[in-house]
């Protein structure tokens, strides 16, 4: 991967432009999904939710997504194919998608993934770990600038779940998002349960990694449930969410304001009592964390 911008290495100064404003309060949300719309209107206490900018027409918005806005909830496309840690530069199309979903919907924000997705031609329809070099962090950062010049309004960046880790790091994964930050001025979505996955997978101490983060520049928060086979995490999105991510959310909260915290869920979905219970838990660990930084 060649570098296509000049990067700042240690003791350099930054080259980032203006960061947006700080996010707004968002709450506890949802992801959106069209197998449990009427589940995602019914539950209590939906402050927003997020949904997949590339399974949405902006033109023809669903009438489940309608309705919520119209209660007050905010709705955050989030999308999964800018592929801004690879080599190219992201596809006009997707970018101009991304922005209309914005637009479409009145969000505050978009999210997408510290990730690429293709290469040479190659999509591998899966989101694949950016190699924490200086080179990768200078391609990754004018990538990010060049997306949120097409964007009307803010983007946040998450941490991606980790099955594998490129040799030759030269960069933490706190250490790379930190300087991603300072760079362009992106905000983050901290995705906790992608931390607890990195810890299983990789030996990373996601308390060392939340001790590198800007947290002044957390926009929101992912929680989902994952699975363990054989010694390896698999950031499922079909499990309960376990009492280690919980405890990784509940230090989060203790460390800095939380605008928002999301649950994930992507496949066989329980009833509306379970995710009702599991969004009670998320509201939970954010208070006692919020109470811990109090003391």
């Amino acid at each position: 991967m060649a570098a296509a911008a000049a990067e700042r290495r240690p003791g350099e100064p930054s080259a980032a432009g203006g960061a947006d404003g700080p996010i707004g309060a968002l709450g506890v949300g949802i992801g959106w999904r069209a197998e449990i719309d009427l589940t995602v209107e019914r539950l209590p206490g939906i402050d927003f939710v997020e949904v997949v900018a590339e399974n949405l027409d902006p033109g023809r918005l669903p009438d489940s997504l309608v309705a919520l806005r119209g209660r007050g909830a905010a709705v955050v496309p989030h999308g999964v194919s800018l592929s801004l840690g690879g080599a190219e530069r992201p596809e006009g199309p997707r970018l101009a998608h991304l922005a209309r979903c914005a637009q479409a919907l009145g969000a505050p924000l978009v999210s997408e993934h510290v990730a690429f997705t293709r290469a040479g031609g190659l999509n591998a329809g899966h989101l694949l770990p950016v190699p924490r070099t200086w080179d990768a962090l200078g391609v990754l950062a004018e990538n990010v600038r060049i997306a949120r010049g097409g964007l009307p309004v803010p983007l946040a960046l998450e941490n991606i779940a980790p099955l594998l880790a490129w040799p030759d790091d030269e960069l933490s994964e706190g250490e790379f998002l930190a300087e991603l930050v300072e760079r362009t001025g992106v905000f983050l979505l901290v995705d906790v349960a992608n931390l607890h996955t990195a810890h299983v997978n990789l030996g990373t101490d996601p308390l060392a990694v939340l001790d590198r983060l800007p947290l002044e520049r957390l926009a929101y928060v992912h929680v989902a449930g994952g699975v363990e086979r054989d010694g390896v995490w698999h950031d499922s999105h079909t499990h309960p969410v376990t009492a280690a991510v919980l405890a990784l959310l509940t230090e989060l909260a203790a460390r800095a304001p939380v605008p928002g915290v999301l649950l994930e869920r992507d496949g066989d979905y329980p009833p509306d009592a379970e995710l009702a219970a599991e969004l009670g838990a998320v509201r939970a660990a954010v208070a006692t964390g919020r109470a811990r930084a109090r003391r």
